[in-house]
């Protein structure tokens, strides 16, 4: 099967991010696609980081006491 320079580059970006990679192949597609992928993560990032601080301040709390 047969497949051109943007459709592999379209296939590679739904595999995996990778810092730093280059992304001229990249269709405006796939790139919006690729930012609201990134997006969501650092919202997930954000997510967990604030429960992790918010489980460090109960403790902090409670060894304060």
């Amino acid at each position: 099967m047969f497949h051109d320079e943007e459709s592999i580059a379209s296939q590679r970006a739904k595999q995996g991010i990778i810092p730093g990679e280059d992304l001229s192949a990249l269709s405006l597609d796939d790139l919006a696609e690729r930012r609201t992928l990134l997006e969501a993560e650092i919202r997930r990032i954000d997510d967990i980081t604030e429960k992790k601080k918010a489980g460090l301040n109960a403790a902090d709390a409670v060894f304060k006491l």
